[in-house]
């Protein structure tokens, strides 16, 4: 099966639809047999989609920057716990363990490991799935973003297809394991 990485927000957010999504998440991710990955916190989003997979009886692997277990945020129930120096190490790691990425509603965090992993997907230095979980409209004003640097030309309609949109748990799993060619932009090629 599959290891999937999460990004979320370590806070639940204003609506309770956005931790009823973390939740059934992680139950399908356990329930199909796919190993979470994650920022390693027990706290918010990251907390609710560890605790499903975990109650799921699925494996997790959480990885971590040693100031945030010094913050005590690390989840510490989870199947492993792997400690990094830095968030770009803590990355770094996650894009070697994922086969794809699904993204929940978070805030800047989420974004920034959302799109470097976007990013490394049209340089061709991954080839893994990004799937935006778009619950209740959440992601909305980001693919209208997309959609206008495609417009100003920015970015072309191929790279912005890298970063996928999925309206249910189902879908962004299916989305998130579908594989992904490698990706050579023209400039590289």
């Amino acid at each position: 099966m599959a290891a999937i990485s999460v990004f979320c927000g370590s806070s639940s957010g204003s609506d309770p639809v956005f931790a009823e999504a973390a939740k059934a998440l992680g139950s399908t991710l356990a329930a199909d047999g796919h190993r979470l990955v994650y920022g390693g916190g027990h706290v918010g989003l990251m907390g609710v989609v560890a605790d499903a997979v975990l109650a799921g009886g699925g494996a997790v692997t959480g990885v971590m920057t040693e100031q945030l277990v010094a913050a005590e945020v690390a989840h510490l129930g989870v199947t492993e716990l792997e400690i990094t120096s830095s968030m770009h190490a803590r990355k770094a790691r996650m894009a070697e363990l994922s086969d794809g990425v699904i993204v929940l509603p978070g805030g800047f965090g989420t974004l920034d490991e959302a799109f470097e992993m976007v990013t490394w997907n049209q340089l061709g230095l991954v080839a893994a799935p990004v799937v935006f979980l778009d619950v209740a409209g959440y992601f909305a004003p980001l693919f209208d973003f997309i959609e206008g640097t495609v417009a100003a030309q920015f970015v072309s309609a191929a790279n912005a297809a890298l970063a996928r949109r999925a309206s249910t748990v189902g879908e962004a799993v299916r989305l998130a394991i579908a594989t992904q060619e490698a990706f050579t932009p023209k400039w590289l090629g």
